[in-house]
């Protein structure tokens, strides 16, 4: 069983950052694909990114393209959101899921929140405008 974890979410202005972590236990993070997803009120959740088992970032969500950077630290088991230059749209809760997914994977997966096997729990994101 995995456990995923994010933290560093909170009240930003708009055109700060925020770095959230999502720390996960069990299994083996190394052979992780692992994404960020978010959720806004009343909206369905979307993808914001992912990375594969290799460090490489598989896609940004165009909306946050050139703002927001994945990168992982397989020591650590945790994988990172930085996300710069902050708007008031990006304000949701955050998620971030696991799969072990070790080779090539057909790139469409990772957008797919379906194809995802542990999720955490969320963290909030508020950006004032």
């Amino acid at each position: 069983q995995v456990q995923l974890v994010e933290s560093g979410g909170g009240l930003v202005q708009a055109g700060g950052s925020l770095r959230l972590s999502c720390a996960a236990s069990g299994g083996t993070f190394s052979n992780f694909a692992l994404g960020w997803f978010r959720q806004a009120p009343g909206q369905e959740r979307e993808f914001v990114t992912a990375i594969n088992w290799r460090g490489e970032s598989t896609g940004y969500a165009d909306s946050v393209k050139g703002r927001f950077t994945i990168s992982r630290d397989n020591a650590k088991n945790t994988v990172y959101l930085q996300m710069n230059s902050l708007k008031a749209e990006d304000t949701a809760v955050y998620y971030c899921a696991s799969r072990a997914a070790l080779g090539l994977v057909p790139a469409y997966n990772y957008y797919r929140s379906s194809w995802y096997t542990y999720w955490g729990q969320g963290t909030q994101v508020t950006v004032s405008s």
